[in-house]
C-alpha cells in the first residue's frame, strides 16, 4: 500500500512539473535597473509566475510559471504595455 500511494505521489509531482514552462518575451524600451524592478514587481504579484528575470542588455524578460498555471501571450503583452514597454516577441519552453 505505501510503494502505492508513494508511486501516485511521485506521478503527480512529475506530472505537474511537466506543465511549468519558461516564457521569454522581448521587450523594446528597457533602458535601466529601474526598468527590470518594475517589471520585475509587476510579474511577481501574479499568482502564476514563479520566477521573473529581466536582461537589460538582451532587453528579454523570463519568467517561469507555476505547475499547472501559466500565462497567456495577451496577458504578458498588456501587463509590459500598460508598463510602458513594446513587445517584440514571445517564446515559450517547457
Amino acid at each position: 500500500m505505501r510503494k502505492l500511494l508513494f508511486a501516485l505521489i511521485m506521478l503527480m509531482i512529475i506530472s505537474n512539473a511537466a506543465y511549468a514552462e519558461t516564457i521569454k518575451a522581448k521587450v523594446n524600451g528597457l533602458v535601466c535597473a529601474f526598468c527590470a524592478t518594475g517589471i520585475e514587481k509587476t510579474f511577481k504579484a501574479q499568482p502564476a509566475v514563479s520566477d521573473v528575470k529581466v536582461d537589460l542588455e538582451k532587453k528579454l524578460v523570463t519568467i517561469d510559471t507555476k505547475s499547472l498555471q501559466g500565462l497567456d501571450d495577451a496577458t504578458i503583452t498588456k501587463l509590459l504595455t500598460d508598463a510602458g514597454y513594446t513587445v517584440t516577441d514571445i517564446t515559450r519552453e517547457k
